[in-house]
């Protein structure tokens, strides 16, 4: 039920969300013409105030799972996707991730500068082989810059429930970089749905599940790593609280 409580602090937090991300934008300034590698700086120093803002806006919690499973070197985190939530927690949790986005977020003002300049894997989902091979190029070039890389498999967000469709792109890098896969499963999107004005209030969970090594056969690999998230996440959103 979309209680008036629940309609005011949802407008509350995109008020202040917004408003932070823009002040932020402007704040950060120093670290965008600094370098790149200052650049990095400004994904945590963003995500863990907006983490805070779900919090005290919309009653939103979080729990990490599985925190012994982080690798210690970088490698892939392959996660599902349900929410702009998590796209916030891994700038907070990891130390300065290469995500894999759509080049079209590379156009939004201000942020979009800064995705560019952070250098995140920008990809144009339309031009399939050559986006694939760009993708491995900039992948390479953040794991010897001892950065992990984040993507989410299925390329976009998806509703609670719905029927996943993993794309190609998370299997050639596992086959081409030759380095291990962290599976992450979540449930955020029992609360921060996607496109959803409304947050409800209630406590995420992320769990970092079990290290997949390296040299797996590819088709064990896509299977193995489909299974883990989407048996991991339906746990998790059944935990719902």
């Amino acid at each position: 039920m979309n209680t008036p409580l629940i309609i005011i602090r949802s407008l509350l937090f995109n008020v202040c969300f917004f408003g932070w991300s823009m002040l932020s934008a402007f704040l950060f300034i120093p670290l965008f013409v600094i370098s790149s590698k200052t650049a990095q700086y400004a994904g945590p120093l963003w995500a863990w105030p907006s983490l805070w803002l779900a919090k005290i806006c919309c009653g939103i919690t979080y729990e990490i799972r599985g925190k012994e499973h982080i690798a210690p070197m970088p490698c892939i985190y392959a996660s599902k996707h349900q929410s702009a939530w998590d796209t916030l927690i891994f700038l907070a949790l990891l130390r300065h991730p290469a995500y894999v986005l759509k080049r079209e977020l590379l156009r939004i003002p201000f942020w979009g500068w800064y995705l560019w300049r952070m250098k995140m894997i920008a990809i144009d989902r339309s031009a399939k082989a050559s986006s694939i091979k760009h993708m491995l190029k900039q992948s390479k070039a953040a794991l010897a810059d001892n950065r992990s890389i984040v993507i989410y498999p299925e390329g976009t967000r998806t509703k609670p429930g719905a029927t996943p469709v993993y794309h190609p792109g998370v299997v050639a890098l596992y086959t081409m970089l030759k380095v291990p896969v962290v599976p992450v499963a979540l449930n955020s999107g029992m609360f921060w749905s996607k496109n959803a004005f409304l947050k409800r209030p209630g406590k995420i969970i992320l769990e970092f599940l079990p290290l997949l090594p390296a040299g797996m056969d590819k088709e064990q690999f896509q299977q193995t790593l489909q299974t883990a998230i989407e048996t991991a996440s339906q746990r998790l959103m059944k935990e719902k609280q």
